[in-house]
């Protein structure tokens, strides 16, 4: 069997940044066995594999999953992105409107010109009590920690976050799906980077589904619904975010890096 694959960064409008995810159309889904063995194989933060389904309303439609090196994951946003580029420019030029069913519902992605708006819940964090493991895995205590699927730390400014050099086997050990920090931007409304090395990502270069706690947390700090963030990962990305209540839209641009075949 040959299984197209196509390589998009996601999250910037050049190469070499962003967050790069593999795409791969399928006409029926494979065994969870095969793929999970091809994103190993790929070794990227994910992979992403769509079936299509009936579209309504004027929207294309498609069932969506994605993949880590080692697990299944319920939401990834960078691969949704990554997923409605490759069908909106490469496979169906002109689709504007994309609905996808995954693990967390319904999903769609909205293309405005080079922008690609994804549609997600949203997942309002909670104040907690820090725990110690935290601070010592970050190796800097947080001014304030919150908690949804991952926990948020939030400090003082961008710098603390840059700085940051956490212990990953320590971050893995904690009770949370990873560790989302963050702060005020410099440039920007805020800045993040996400850790996540219990999922095989030990830094992830842009977290869109991470995006669904950062913006319920800074729409009510700072008192306004769209934002402007961005992850000062190593590759580093943009995101353009709005918060609508029990959803939140994060749009980005992306870019193709490769395409070729897998042979299985």
């Amino acid at each position: 069997m040959e299984i197209a694959i196509y390589q998009i960064d996601a999250f910037t409008s050049r190469l070499f940044a962003g967050n790069p995810a593999a795409v791969c159309p399928l006409e029926r889904w494979l065994p969870d066995e095969v793929m999970q063995a091809i994103a190993a194989e790929n070794n990227l933060a994910e992979t992403a594999f769509f079936v299509p389904k009936d579209g309504d309303a004027g929207r294309a439609a498609f069932g969506l999953r994605w993949f880590t090196p080692t697990v299944e994951v319920p939401l990834c946003g960078h691969a949704t992105l990554a997923t409605g580029f490759v069908i909106a420019t490469i496979l169906a030029p002109g689709t504007e409107n994309m609905r996808f069913e995954t693990r967390s519902g319904p999903l769609e992605v909205t293309r405005r010109g080079d922008l690609f708006v994804l549609d997600f819940p949203a997942r309002p964090p909670e104040p907690v009590a820090t725990p110690p493991a935290l601070s010592a895995a970050l190796g800097l205590a947080p001014r304030e920690v919150l908690a949804a699927s991952s926990y948020l730390a939030v400090f003082a400014d961008e710098a603390e976050v840059a700085a940051l050099a956490p212990d990953m086997a320590a971050i893995a050990a904690l009770d949370r799906d990873g560790v989302i920090a963050t702060a005020a931007g410099r440039e920007v409304d805020f800045v993040s980077r996400y850790f996540a090395p219990a999922a095989g990502i030990p830094e992830d270069p842009v977290t869109g589904s991470a995006h669904c706690i950062l913006t319920p947390y800074w729409a009510k700090r700072l008192g306004r619904s769209s934002l402007h963030a961005r992850q000062i990962s190593t590759r580093g990305g943009e995101l353009f975010c709005e918060d609508h209540g029990a959803r939140v839209t994060i749009a980005g641009r992306a870019v193709r890096y490769l395409e070729g075949r897998i042979f299985v």
